[in-house]
């Protein structure tokens, strides 16, 4: 009887830790669906930067390079009240002129905005909650690796941030932050086309590559004393 129970209970225990992983699993994928990265992969910010209709893709790219260079030369309060100037004018003028051919042609069409002003723009109370726990699942998760970086719990991984850190620092004193962003949006538009033209060649020198930083950390990890090894189930 107390063998069968323990078998039991072992059982148990093992149906358990299958459980709790498959949460884990499920949990990890969840939050890989809702992180950043999920964006730039939904198909309409993937057509966007692939050109896939060229129009649509030159207006985003043109308008966003058009946002950081101005950011860039001028400070943000400038651009901001710059961009709801023209705003305001164009619909302003738009409002004018619909009132005067409206009068010339004894219309009774109305506020030429009505539909727009009568359209709801007020965020539901279960959107805001959805995107409030999806951020907080986001500075948790942040939170916790900084834990684990800055508190050396690994000190394979604290010396990588470490170098990242001093790369940035180099890189920090050569471009500014609006300068950094105007280079990933013209590369985010650039680089895709090219990889899907060039995508064997590409993906064969990324492969050695990767394959020669693995060899590297591999074998830092084995001269640096102390080192946490992470196992192969890991």
């Amino acid at each position: 009887m107390d063998t069968q129970s323990s078998q039991i209970s072992s059982s148990q225990g093992f149906t358990d830790g299958q459980n709790s992983a498959a949460k884990e699993s499920k949990l990890s994928d969840s939050f890989l669906s809702s992180s950043p990265v999920s964006l730039i992969q939904s198909p309409q910010v993937n057509d966007l930067i692939h050109w896939r209709d060229p129009k649509k893709s030159g207006v985003v790219f043109g308008l966003s390079l058009l946002l950081l260079l101005s950011l860039a030369a001028f400070s943000v309060i400038s651009v901001v009240s710059y961009m709801l100037l023209a705003l305001l004018c164009v619909t302003i003028t738009f409002r004018i002129y619909k009132s005067v051919v409206q009068a010339v042609q004894k219309s009774t069409e109305g506020h030429p905005f009505r539909e727009l002003i009568e359209k709801d723009v007020t965020i539901p109370p279960e959107t805001f909650r959805k995107h409030v726990d999806t951020s907080l699942t986001h500075i948790n998760r942040a939170l916790k690796q900084m834990s684990r970086l800055f508190l050396v719990e690994d000190l394979v991984d604290s010396l990588k941030l470490a170098v990242v850190m001093w790369m940035l620092t180099y890189v920090g004193a050569v471009f500014n932050g609006i300068t950094i962003l105007i280079l990933a949006d013209i590369l985010l538009f650039a680089v895709p086309p090219v990889y899907e033209k060039n995508k064997t060649q590409i993906d064969h020198y990324i492969d050695l590559v990767r394959t020669q930083v693995n060899n590297t950390i591999a074998k830092l990890q084995e001269k640096l004393p102390g080192a946490m090894k992470r196992s192969k189930t890991e």
